[in-house]
């Protein structure tokens, strides 16, 4: 199950395009079974993009979208910041946190994202 990925696109378009309405510089996104990456992915942020991925996967992806989007208000709101509230949004925090640690997947267990709220 480890050895499933998304498909990767480098030298991509979108995340520069998704860069203009995000608080943050986009320099990778994963939607659903795709990745983007502005340039060729290196192998830590390519570790984080995975995460995601898996994150999505776990949670039928619809449903990670809607709670990505709910624990970014929740942080809007406590914060009044939209890089906080990018930041601290259990997602991002558990693809931060392990992103150098290439083996983290073969390790991770489902729903580990909870860990981080």
């Amino acid at each position: 199950m480890r050895k499933l990925r998304p498909f990767v696109f480098e030298n991509s378009i979108v995340p520069k395009i998704i860069s203009i309405f995000a608080p943050v510089s986009v320099y990778a996104v994963a939607f659903g079974p795709f990745t983007w990456y502005r340039g060729k992915a290196h192998p830590a942020i390519k570790n984080h993009e995975n995460i995601h991925f898996f994150q999505q996967l776990e949670l039928l992806f619809v449903f990670q979208w809607i709670l990505y989007g709910l624990f970014w208000l929740i942080g809007l709101i406590k914060y009044k910041s939209t890089v906080l509230a990018y930041a601290e949004n259990p997602f991002e925090k558990e693809a931060y946190l392990n992103q150098e640690n290439l083996n983290y997947l073969d390790q991770r267990r489902w729903f580990s994202w909870w860990r981080y709220l």
